[in-house]
């Protein structure tokens, strides 16, 4: 899988799964944290929970819970290089 539609894909997936209202998938930047405040998405834990479910749906790949799962919903660059992992390796 090629990272850069990965990422694509990912970011569309977030702004029809979460309801991002008044985002485009371009808006979101690959680098920015999703979760907190300041420049990220400012996502919370029943958004990861929704974003968990969608990313296993759409492309496949298991994602951890708890602290594993921490460094990989870091960003879309992180997630995205998950999935491409987890496909690779499958």
């Amino acid at each position: 899988m090629d990272p850069a539609d990965v990422r694509q894909k990912l970011k569309e997936l977030m702004v029809t799964e979460l309801n991002l209202e008044g985002k485009a998938p371009s808006d979101i930047d690959d680098a920015a944290p999703l979760f907190g405040e300041g420049r990220g998405l400012g996502l919370d834990s029943l958004d990861a929970l929704q974003l968990a479910m969608s990313v296993e749906e759409k492309f496949g790949v298991r994602v951890p819970e708890g602290d594993e799962a921490r460094s990989i919903f870091a960003s879309v660059n992180a997630l995205a290089d998950h999935i491409v992992r987890a496909k690779a390796a499958a």
